[in-house]
């Protein structure tokens, strides 16, 4: 690198000479480059001729230097500092001056890797011709895998950032309990954590600690105010619809890309998958089925398509601006623009009786007690550490939600049965008004598609509660992320919760459902529910129940707003 730190790479070219000399298809990442041998890279991308190179990045393995944490980016008048994209860019520099190629370049990966490849497309090499960024993180306050609006994402927080700055080796933490959930409502207050645990040695979790709010040191981290600026090179952001881990980040850059893209090339890629899948087979996610193997659509359609198309001058890449797999009814539509203008927003109403209409409440509101002490569990117990052995952690945004219906704490509305088909596309927001008791509070929403007995042919889907889209908001950040205030104890006050991009199609006979509760325990920190400056600081005296209230009245309705597909 420029400054003298020397990265690990593996290099990998065909045994038998080609006529003409290969592009370079690059992966950079923080997991160890062996963790990717050449039996994990697609038949089809190896018949195609490339040179592959994978890289550890700084402090990582064998390579030299420091790990920081999505290390922020350069002082770009600095010639000797250094981020992730200055290291990409002299890693190309010295791959084009040292290996036969034919002077282009195209990076990919996921998650980390698929942060690391955005960083890369952002501020390019010249010889960077595409990238194709997966699950990439964006801004780790506003939502991926660190928080949810300002909500701290505690166990994968906690287990995450200790197998990353314990050991180079992905050591995972050993839980002295087989339930987590036991594990982290035994340690009480996050202020235990340093004085137990981590005393002070991992730097990611003191950054939380030190940082709670949304201030610089995050937006240090986020590519946003690159990314506004619009794509450098042709950028196919690749997202999950159940990613438990990356949903927002991928769908945000698209977003901030199309703010100023004069070359068109800004795309997204939105399908069926949890974190990662789009790389396996993708023809069912659990036993929710997708009739086709919509990997392959990614794989063969995009990814090989589009690498032969700007690397090599193969062939033809006419990605659609979006291309979009719609659940239910199982097909990938293509727009022009996203959110399509093919949808409006339609309001549907909290109902007095635990109903769900699209005509205005007649008034009433709902209460119900949310105890620290007892949180609603996010999946079924028991559960396992996040990457442990036998773990429930990639496929818990699909489970049926059911096991929380009858709790006290947790808010349940639904439909009638449909009578016709109901497909909605684009940006889905749900609007509260709520008041707690206490004077700060978590709001967690559900939108849930509840099968008919028959299940659509499928026993294993009767009556099944599918999530199509969860979020949750920290009241204290209802006015800012980086000035949180006390909430007016008992009076109702609006929350609006961006549910992010969806596809979906509720059939004919199904039943929409919201949920509503204030716990979602342990990805989501508990709050104590009374106003703390800083919650990672917390004593366990601070933590209190409280009565929560939704209200579903003229002048104070609640509502989900969904983009509804126009027929």
């Amino acid at each position: 690198m420029r400054d003298g730190t020397k990265l690990d790479t593996l290099i990998i070219s065909p045994k038998v000479a080609t006529k003409q000399p290969l592009p370079f298809l690059i992966n950079r990442s923080p997991y160890g480059l062996m963790t990717t041998p050449i039996g994990d890279i697609p038949k089809d991308l190896l018949a195609e001729g490339f040179t592959f190179v994978f890289q550890d990045i700084r402090g990582r393995f064998k390579s030299e230097g420091q790990f920081v944490m999505m290390r922020p980016h350069r002082d770009q008048h600095n010639p000797s500092a250094v981020d992730e994209a200055s290291d990409t860019y002299d890693t190309i520099s010295y791959l084009l001056n040292h290996v036969p190629n034919n002077g282009k370049a195209a990076i990919y990966g996921g998650s980390y890797d698929g942060w690391l490849s955005l960083c890369a497309a952002a501020d390019p090499h010249p010889a960077l011709k595409v990238a194709f960024p997966a699950a990439s993180p964006l801004d780790m306050w506003m939502n991926d895998d660190f928080h949810r609006n300002g909500a701290l994402r505690l166990s994968y927080g906690f287990e995450y950032s200790y197998m990353m700055e314990t050991s180079k080796e992905n050591e995972q933490y050993k839980f002295e309990l087989p339930d987590t959930y036991d594990w982290y409502l035994k340690l009480g207050a996050l202020s235990h954590v340093n004085e137990k645990y981590f005393k002070g040695q991992v730097p990611t979790w003191n950054g939380f600690v030190q940082h709670p709010n949304h201030d610089s040191y995050w937006t240090d981290q986020s590519l946003a105010g690159l990314l506004a600026q619009g794509p450098k090179i042709p950028t196919i952001s690749i997202a999950g619809e159940w990613d438990q881990e990356d949903p927002w980040g991928p769908q945000d850059t698209f977003r901030l890309f199309s703010k100023h893209d004069p070359n068109h090339f800004n795309h997204l890629l939105l399908g069926p998958w949890n974190h990662g899948q789009w790389e396996g087979v993708g023809a069912h996610l659990g036993p929710v089925q997708f009739g086709t193997s919509t990997s392959a659509h990614y794989k063969n359609d995009v990814l090989i398509k589009g690498l032969l198309y700007y690397l090599k001058g193969q062939g033809d890449f006419s990605e659609p601006t979006a291309d979009v797999f719609v659940t239910g009814t199982n097909r990938w539509q293509g727009y022009s623009k996203w959110p399509p203008k093919t949808s409006s927003p339609e309001k549907l109403y909290l109902q007095a009786g635990n109903a769900l209409s699209f005509s205005k409440p007649g008034g009433g509101n709902d209460s119900y007690v949310s105890d620290p002490a007892n949180p609603v569990p996010y999946r079924h117990r028991p559960v396992e550490a996040t990457y442990g052995p036998g773990s429930h952690w990639y496929n818990w945004q699909i489970e049926d939600q059911r096991f929380v219906e009858d709790r006290p704490d947790v808010l349940t509305y639904r439909t009638d049965n449909l009578a016709h088909d109901l497909t909605i596309v684009g940006t889905a927001k749900a609007h509260l008004v709520a008041a707690t008791s206490g004077t700060d509070c978590d709001w967690v929403v559900k939108v849930i598609d509840e099968y008919p007995e028959d299940g659509d042919g499928d026993s294993k889907m009767s009556k099944y509660e599918l999530p199509i889209a969860m979020e949750v908001v920290r009241a204290r950040f209802r006015e800012s992320g980086t000035n949180p205030k006390p909430v007016p104890s008992g009076k109702p006050l609006g929350y609006t919760i961006d549910l992010h991009g969806v596809a979906h199609t509720f059939k004919k006979g199904h039943r929409l459902m919201v949920q509503v509760q204030s716990t979602w325990f342990p990805v989501i920190d508990r709050n104590p529910q009374k106003f703390v400056p800083n919650i990672l600081l917390a004593n366990d005296s601070d933590f209190q129940k409280a009565t929560q209230t939704i209200y579903h009245q003229p002048g104070l309705e609640s509502y989900l707003e969904l983009p509804v597909e126009k027929m």
